[in-house]
C-alpha cells in the first residue's frame, strides 16, 4: 500500500492513532494486518521542524511503515517553495515491495 504524498498533519494523526478518515484508518489497520505500507511525505522544512515530526516518523517506522523521509526519501522543501508536479512518484512507487 502505498501513501502518498502525505502531509504533515496525516503524517503526526496516523503516528498518534487517530484514524478519523477512511484514509489514515485503512492503513492504520494495513500495517497491523501485515500489508506492506510505504509512505512518502510532502511538506515543507517549516513543517518539518515541528517536534512530533521526528516522533511521528520513529513511530511509524517501529511499526513497520517504509517510510521514505530524509536522504534516502523526501527532504522537505523550503517555504512557499513546493512544486506538487516535481513530487518523486517514480521512487515512491520503486520502493513498493514486488508481491
Amino acid at each position: 500500500m502505498l501513501v502518498a504524498p502525505l502531509s504533515c498533519t496525516s503524517l503526526n494523526k496516523w503516528a498518534a492513532g487517530i484514524a478519523d478518515t477512511l484514509a489514515i484508518g485503512l492503513v492504520s489497520e494495513g500495517v497491523h494486518l501485515g500489508v506492506p505500507v510505504v509512505a512518502m511525505p510532502y511538506f515543507n522544512q517549516a513543517q518539518a521542524a515541528q517536534p512530533a515530526v521526528p516522533r511521528s516518523a520513529r513511530t511509524l517506522r517501529d511499526q513497520g511503515v517504509t517510510l521514505l523521509l530524509g536522504p534516502d526519501g523526501y527532504e522537505p522543501h523550503p517555504p512557499r517553495q513546493g512544486d506538487a508536479t516535481g513530487f518523486p512518484w517514480a521512487a515512491a512507487v520503486a520502493a513498493l515491495p514486488v508481491i
